[in-house]
């Protein structure tokens, strides 16, 4: 859960879910009441059958046995027993389960809506691709980057910084740092004056790109990436291709989805053409790009088109009236609150593969209920007219004692097979992810070319939300 989200609270939510019904929970407690009308109904003509056929001691015991037989206990524990134990499970495998009607669900699916950010990907952007300028080499064009950008709070300079970082380059020390709105920033390093910034900047002081280096960052531009530049007193140092970086078990997901024989689809606020290179690279069924909050909930109303049973999943406050007009919600753990209040099931891991593991447990615990509703029923539409002494006439009578006993071994039979349910095995890992995203602030210079929207036209696959 997110940080400062007490462990009373995941208790607290835990608790609510095992106390909380479900149409299966209901349709039993039909059949119990049905069973109790049932056992007196047939208890009184067990009593007077017998009774006025003269044989009276056999009347009362015959009677008590319909009774004890027909006592609902297990269907009382049919499905109760499999909630408590299938909500212990998706704790125990990072699955919060809030709404009991929401995990039921889920074996009905048709298609599975996650949102980009922060669902998909981690939220904040990273370096994936470097191209150094003949006669600069990637360490010198990294550590210069990074000493523009270190005093900077934005995530994309922050990602520099941390790529700078990660390939242990030399620390280089700028001064005079200067933001250039909606062009990028600069700062004095060893005497020249070094920018890093996006294609404007290559624009205005009209700097000619080398062919090396236009073909990566032409590259990257189709792939949906902000590319930005470093340059040093009008000369050009090399390229950065900035992303926001795909959860690496996000493929993963998608296929376990597709094994269920599930569709994915894909929403987000971002181009058509960086949403396309996501889908493209994880193999998402349908994409709706460039959406406003508000459009979000329209999407999921279009992909519902046709009755289609459909999931939700997201993290942010935009995400929250998509999550609530899903049929079912599930939100990223390190979500907003928002989110989370709005989803039936709180992926605490934050891993979209835990996705996979709730429909696998609906499926199996729905499968438990059945078998359940199914032995409890199936025993009393036997043993009642056993225990009656409508097959005495071919020397089949139930003694009292046995009526117990068997009474007793349903009981034991459905809670056994309840407990079967521990030994479900679901597609989720034991290890956390870490958000790292933050909001993108729209005071800083860069943010005017973070996800430009003059890129080129998406391919055919994807497409507004008014196209889907």
């Amino acid at each position: 859960m997110p940080a400062g989200r007490p462990a009373c609270g995941q208790s607290r939510l835990v608790a609510i879910a095992q106390a909380s019904g479900s149409r299966t929970q209901a349709l039993a407690d039909r059949a119990a009441a049905t069973l109790f009308y049932l056992a007196v109904v047939s208890g009184a003509i067990t009593f007077t059958y017998w009774w006025f056929s003269g044989d009276r001691e056999h009347a009362l015991i015959r009677t008590a046995t319909v009774l004890i037989i027909a006592c609902p206990h297990a269907l009382g524990l049919a499905i109760p027993l499999v909630i408590a134990i299938s909500t212990s499970i998706g704790a125990q495998n990072g699955l919060l389960v809030k709404d009991r009607l929401a995990l039921e669900s889920a074996r009905n699916l048709d298609m599975v809506v996650f949102d980009k950010t922060g669902t998909l990907t981690r939220g904040s952007p990273v370096v994936s691709g470097v191209a150094a300028a003949p006669g600069t080499t990637e360490d010198d064009l990294i550590a210069r980057a990074a000493a523009v950008e270190s005093t900077s709070e934005h995530p994309l300079a922050k990602a520099i910084v941390a790529e700078a970082k990660r390939r242990g380059v030399a620390q280089l020390s700028a001064t005079n740092f200067e933001a250039l709105a909606g062009r990028g920033a600069k700062a004095l390093l060893e005497g020249q004056s070094v920018v890093v910034g996006g294609p404007r900047l290559l624009a205005e002081a009209k700097i000619t790109v080398p062919p090396e280096v236009e073909k990566l960052t032409t590259a990257w531009a189709a792939d949906g990436k902000t590319v930005l530049y470093t340059v040093a007193q009008d000369r050009l140092l090399g390229a950065f291709a900035m992303e926001d970086e795909i959860r690496p078990e996000s493929s993963e997901a998608i296929s376990e989805l597709h094994r269920l024989g599930i569709r994915v689809a894909m929403i987000t606020g971002d181009s058509k053409t960086v949403a396309a290179s996501v889908a493209r690279r994880i193999g998402i069924d349908e994409v709706a790009a460039e959406l406003l909050p508000a459009d979000k909930a329209v999407a999921v109303e279009k992909f519902q088109t046709g009755g289609k049973k459909v999931a939700m999943v997201g993290d942010g406050v935009n995400d929250a009236p998509a999550l609530a007009t899903a049929n079912m919600g599930m939100a990223i753990g390190a979500g907003t609150d928002v989110a989370i209040e709005s989803a039936g099931i709180v992926l605490v891991r934050n891993d979209p593969r835990d996705v996979v593991g709730a429909i696998e447990l609906s499926r199996a615990t729905y499968r438990k209920m059945i078998q359940n509703l199914v032995w409890a029923t199936a025993y009393n539409l036997i043993a009642i007219p056993v225990a009656g002494g409508l097959f005495v006439g071919i020397g089949v009578d139930l003694p009292m004692s046995v009526g117990a006993i068997a009474m007793s071994l349903s009981t034991i039979i459905v809670a056994a097979n309840a407990q079967l349910l521990r030994g479900l095995k679901l597609h989720v890992r034991s290890y956390e992810y870490k958000m790292l995203g933050r909001p993108i602030s729209s005071a800083h210079p860069y943010d005017a070319f973070l996800f430009p929207l003059d890129l080129p036209s998406s391919p055919p696959m994807t497409g507004s939300a008014e196209e889907i």
